[in-house]
């Protein structure tokens, strides 16, 4: 009689959880910031369509790194979570938190009893109406949760970028500064080479604006995004382009600034892995 195969429950956990922080670590990185206004989300993604970050409700915004088709599926179930409670309760019941703490025991039950956890990571954030109310939550792939205090980085070399971003980083910077600050550190080398410079055709960014009534939400396309990325080099902090002049919107206050923040549509052939 054979003896039956056994391993420890905590080797499957380390090995689950290796598996998933590799998955994670090949996807580029995504930077979730505050600034004076509200939330920025800047992400490296070279894709027209298929996007990492997305709006869920009025005031949340949801970023994710990884494997495409997992942090999409939760996108969308997130989206029909607030959608449901928004009606048979009221959309002011709608909260990030809530929302969090839904994705955390998706992500925690997939980790435990799924043969594959995922490889991903999500961050849900909320913009209030003054700047201390705002919250951004950070889910890791095994469904634990990290309330994040000004910025937080998802995805590739995001040790290096955080610490980078704790140099560079301050409370109350207005949306120009925090965006050039974000793509320096975005595109600093992570092995000590030669900086890499992510043009606006590279970078998916957006925003939740809390001086919007409502959907606070808005994608920053370009040429508004030329204009507020104009710049020569974030992260040493060299002079920026003039932001005084009366075409430098440091603010999104709508679509009349000849730049429509509109989501980018296309095609893109890398479906199956991570972005």
């Amino acid at each position: 009689m054979s003896m039956p195969f056994y391993v420890p429950p905590e080797q499957v956990m380390k090995d689950r959880a290796d598996f998933a922080r590799k998955g994670i670590a090949r996807g580029r990185s995504v930077a979730v910031l505050a600034y004076d206004k509200g939330v920025a989300f800047v992400a490296e993604n070279p894709s027209k369509a298929l996007h990492k970050v997305s709006e869920i409700y009025d005031r949340i915004a949801f970023a994710a790194v990884g494997r495409y088709n997992e942090f999409e599926s939760l996108r969308v179930a997130g989206i029909r979570y607030a959608d449901l409670r928004g009606y048979s309760y009221d959309r002011t019941d709608v909260t990030a938190r809530a929302l969090a703490n839904t994705y955390a025991q998706t992500l925690g039950a997939v980790f435990t009893q799924e043969s594959k956890p995922f490889e991903i990571e999500i961050v849900v954030a909320e913009v209030g109406h003054r700047p201390e109310e705002d919250q951004i939550f950070r889910l890791t792939y095994d469904g634990s949760v990290a309330d994040e205090r000004g910025f937080v980085v998802m995805g590739g070399a995001s040790e290096q970028v955080e610490a980078r971003l704790k140099e560079a980083w301050r409370p109350g910077l207005s949306l120009g500064e925090t965006l050039r600050i974000a793509v320096g550190v975005l595109g600093a080398p992570a092995d000590g080479g030669e900086p890499r410079v992510l043009g606006a055709d590279q970078l998916e960014v957006a925003v939740l604006d809390r001086e919007r009534p409502r959907r606070a939400f808005r994608r920053v396309v370009r040429p508004l995004l030329d204009r507020l990325l104009a710049t020569e080099d974030p992260v040493t902090h060299a002079p920026a382009a003039d932001e005084s002049h009366p075409g430098h919107p440091d603010v999104l206050s709508g679509e009349d600034e000849g730049a429509p923040l509109r989501p980018r549509e296309g095609h893109d052939p890398g479906l199956a892995g991570p972005v």
